[in-house]
């Protein structure tokens, strides 16, 4: 999926028109709850400290939402506000939550890695 599908996705189930997010080249957004002057490096540390997965350890554990209001899923971890987006094209059509999970988790790691700001979704109030 291209960027511009992918904030579109998170534009749509994103619930709350007040909350700031970024998202990163592979899909993963961080949203602020209380964003800073400088969203882009907030969210880098965010997913610098919780973005990499490690196996055996909280950081390794996943869920995932299947979305109502948007085509695929989102993969969530051990940090509530970091979010992976896979889109239905990405896996097989009979994939199970783990497939879905594990591919989300590999994309937030990368994303942590990376850590390349694509899109910056600034809903705090005008000054």
């Amino acid at each position: 999926m291209r960027t511009e599908e992918i904030v579109a996705v998170w534009r749509t189930v994103i619930l709350g028109d007040e909350k700031s997010w970024v998202m990163f080249r592979n899909g993963t957004c961080v949203i602020l709850m209380e964003p800073e002057e400088d969203l882009a490096a907030q969210a880098t540390e965010i997913l610098r400290e919780y973005g990499p997965a490690l196996g055996g350890t909280p950081s390794g554990d996943f869920g995932v939402i299947d979305l109502d209001d948007a085509p695929g899923w989102v993969v969530y971890g051990h940090h509530s506000d970091v979010l992976t987006y896979v889109a239905p094209e990405e896996v097989e059509e009979d994939a199970d939550d783990v497939k879905i999970g594990l591919l989300g988790r590999s994309r937030r790691a990368l994303d942590g890695e990376e850590l390349d700001v694509v899109h910056v979704e600034d809903k705090r109030p005008a000054a």
